[in-house]
């Protein structure tokens, strides 16, 4: 009588899925910088093509300044420019800082008190309508050429992207777990800290990335009207000189700026979402 005899495998013929792991790991590691550079060499490609064209096409200066024009100028008046940015860098921060907060507060009290968000949300919605242009003069003439009312129009730019994601955030939970929290006797106050706030962090997050570009925008538009120093007033100043190089070079100021607020947004992100959340 014969036996039938199942074979297993051996170890040499099983995947090795530990290693198959580390395998995916360092691909996906060395994916990491190719990516990065794909930015960088397109944005060398445009900046090479853009000083070629200038010179073959010989375009004048005071038209559209070549890449090495402005990073000349950058170099030059690196002392200028910087004692111009640090207001608005402040300008930006403090109205960035205020706008948010207030936005979330107002947020908070929406989600619990809904005629006070049938009430005051389409007020807030009016005054988003109004373009900072125009509100900006009022507001030096209000709170005079100082910081107040550069905080003021960077708090304005900035607040209402954060209230609508925030209100949207705060009413985006699981209704089960506010069902348990109910049944468990929970306070508004116990469901709002343990679990609308982390439902609404992705929201907010996003809100806060488009708000980092708003703050610095609304900073500058305000140095336009009333100021001695800024990012602002060198570009009003510029313009009158016909200074292009320098005028580009205090734009290429204002970007950096606008995008190391941006990475420090994305990097408290990183260290405060550690679950998978649905992007909004």
């Amino acid at each position: 009588m014969s036996t039938a005899t199942t074979s297993t495998p051996s170890a040499a013929e099983e995947p090795d899925v530990k290693s198959t792991g580390r395998g995916r790991g360092s691909v996906r590691g060395g994916a990491r910088p190719l990516r990065a550079l794909l930015p960088v060499s397109a944005a060398l490609v445009l900046l090479a093509l853009w000083e070629l064209g200038g010179r073959v096409f010989s375009v004048p200066q005071y038209v559209l300044p070549m890449p090495s024009d402005i990073w000349r100028s950058l170099n030059d008046d690196s002392a200028l420019l910087m004692d111009n940015a640090w207001p608005t860098i402040i300008e930006s921060a403090l109205g960035f800082a205020v706008g948010n907060a207030v936005a979330v507060l107002l947020a908070i009290v929406f989600v619990h008190y809904r005629p006070v968000e049938r009430a005051l949300m389409p007020v807030a919605l009016f005054i988003r309508t109004i373009p900072i242009v125009a509100i900006a003069p009022v507001l030096v003439i209000m709170m005079g050429n100082g910081y107040a009312p550069k905080v003021a129009i960077g708090a304005l730019i900035s607040f209402f992207p954060t209230l609508v994601n925030m209100v949207r955030g705060l009413q985006a939970v699981d209704q089960q777990s506010l069902e348990l929290l109910r049944v468990l006797s929970a306070s508004p106050w116990e469901i709002l800290f343990k679990v609308r706030m982390y439902a609404s962090l992705p929201y907010l997050f996003s809100s806060l990335k488009i708000a980092t570009g708003n703050c610095v925008i609304g900073a500058i538009v305000a140095e336009w009207i009333g100021s001695q120093q800024g990012l602002g007033y060198l570009i009003i100043q510029t313009t009158y000189n016909f200074n292009t190089p320098q005028l580009y070079a205090v734009m290429v100021i204002a970007s950096a700026i606008a995008i190391v607020f941006y990475a420090l947004v994305g990097t408290a992100e990183r260290l405060t979402v550690r679950w998978e959340a649905k992007a909004p």
